[in-house]
């Protein structure tokens, strides 16, 4: 394996669309979302080991998740598990890891992956992130893993790319907001967008540059504790700093910024696991098209609903279509498909 090869699993988010299954105090990339006896971060934490040595992967996660992580990845040590002290959106994280990485190795190239996803063809994925090392090893560039799109999603931003680049890694024309279903169906129609599934290569030197160019501010912050990082002071440094750097994207910081970012269209199916509804396409079906994850049914004139409990439970259903039932604890939803984009208000109203 390449020692030079790292990853970063971004492990911070609650998954609030996947409630009451995903909650702040145990969010869904430590659940076991499809049934399948790996919860989703050791599901993703295994498949990048197929090309990045164990101790050379990063999980970057909030402070409360540090036990979860030990838990469920007992091959990580307490080094490798870096800890927001405050919620600052991805680039800040992004920066602190660069720098940690390049203090270790000034040759690193690295994967920023979210733990959360869906990927089944996991030989393909690999040799699309070995294509997108290759190329990061040779130039100074930000890359980005884009989705081809299948059908006008207007829940992803997407990634124009200049049509005339021949070769299979395209170079970025620009970044675009998730669109409305107008706007997405020329997008399809134009061919040369992908989705942005927020999985990014570069080498630490690349991207260290970039925030040194278009985040300076940031970029000082964290340099000011570069001396520290690694080592034991390095906690302290980050736990009195950390919540002064802006609350930002990597999207927004770097990446629309930038001009040496390229793409490579991605060649396996891919599935951000965002809702309930993203979860059921990917779950096995009944004749009716129900998806059933950990339950015991008994199902009539039942169709197209996906239904979750948490232990082997008897579930009884008569004439519903269409529907979200989910049986956690002290907690049971039962909510139209079609309106799963509202489970996120509804928890916090609840949660209130």
């Amino acid at each position: 394996m390449n020692k030079n090869y790292y990853a970063i699993l971004m492990a911070g988010g609650v998954g609030s669309r996947f409630w009451p299954v995903s909650t702040s105090e145990f969010p869904k990339q430590f659940h076991d979302m499809l049934g399948t006896g790996e919860t989703l971060i050791q599901k993703t934490f295994g498949r990048l080991s197929k090309l990045i040595p164990e101790e050379n992967i990063f999980i970057l996660t909030n402070e409360r998740y540090n036990d979860l992580v030990l838990n469920q990845l007992p091959q990580v040590s307490q080094e490798q598990v870096l800890l927001e002290p405050a919620m600052r959106n991805t680039a800040p994280c992004i920066l602190y890891a660069s720098l940690k990485i390049k203090k270790i190795n000034p040759d690193a190239v690295m994967v920023v992956a979210p733990s959360d996803h869906w990927i089944e063809d996991e030989t393909a994925f690999i040799s699309n992130l070995q294509t997108a090392f290759d190329f990061c090893e040779k130039d100074n560039a930000l890359m980005t893993l884009g989705i081809q799109p299948t059908f006008p999603n207007t829940g992803f931003g997407y990634i124009e790319y200049d049509k005339s680049d021949e070769n299979n890694i395209k170079k970025v024309s620009q970044f675009r907001e998730k669109p409305d279903y107008e706007t997405a169906k020329e997008f399809l129609k134009s061919g040369n967008f992908v989705w942005n599934a927020g999985i990014f290569i570069w080498s630490a030197k690349s991207i260290i540059q970039a925030f040194e160019t278009f985040q300076p501010q940031m970029y000082n912050l964290f340099m000011l504790g570069y001396d520290t990082y690694n080592s034991s002071l390095e906690k302290v440094f980050i736990e009195e700093n950390y919540a002064e750097s802006e609350n930002i994207s990597i999207d927004y910081a770097v990446m629309e910024k930038a001009s040496n970012v390229f793409v490579l269209p991605a060649t396996f199916d891919w599935n951000d696991l965002g809702t309930w509804g993203s979860l059921y396409e990917k779950l096995p079906k009944d004749n009716q098209l129900n998806a059933v994850v950990n339950a015991s049914v008994f199902l009539e004139n039942a169709s197209n609903n996906i239904i979750r409990t948490d232990a082997k439970k008897l579930i009884v259903i008569d004439g519903l279509n269409d529907y979200i039932i989910v049986d956690k604890e002290d907690v049971l939803l039962i909510y139209p498909k079609g309106k799963e984009q509202e489970i996120k208000r509804i928890r916090e109203i609840m949660n209130k």
